[in-house]
């Protein structure tokens, strides 16, 4: 009948689906169709694109910003630690001053 959607392999392209072969769709090929349908056309047929030096600098801008992100969330974690044995500390001290 085919294969079992577990045993899948994710570099493959194809899909059986009550035994029809079906091909996958991913998250990226409906984006570039989204954004131009004959980019998306040009993808499938095995052509590459002539903008490399552009696709590279969109990927290290988006490493860059992964990284920010990644600093920002380790920075407001950080403080919101601080935030906490400040107000562990308070309620101690206060705790103290009054028994």
């Amino acid at each position: 009948m085919g294969k079992n959607v577990e045993n899948l392999c994710y570099t493959s392209n194809l899909i059986y689906c009550f035994g029809e072969i079906m091909p996958i769709i991913r998250s990226s090929d409906i984006g570039t169709y989204l954004y131009c349908r004959r980019a998306w056309w040009y993808k499938k047929q095995g052509v590459e694109s002539s903008n490399q030096a552009e696709l590279a600098a969109g990927t290290q801008l988006h490493v860059r910003h992964g990284r920010q992100v990644l600093a920002s969330t380790l920075t407001r974690t950080f403080g919101l630690i601080l935030l906490m044995i400040a107000l562990v500390l308070l309620v101690a001290y206060c705790t103290a001053r009054i028994v």
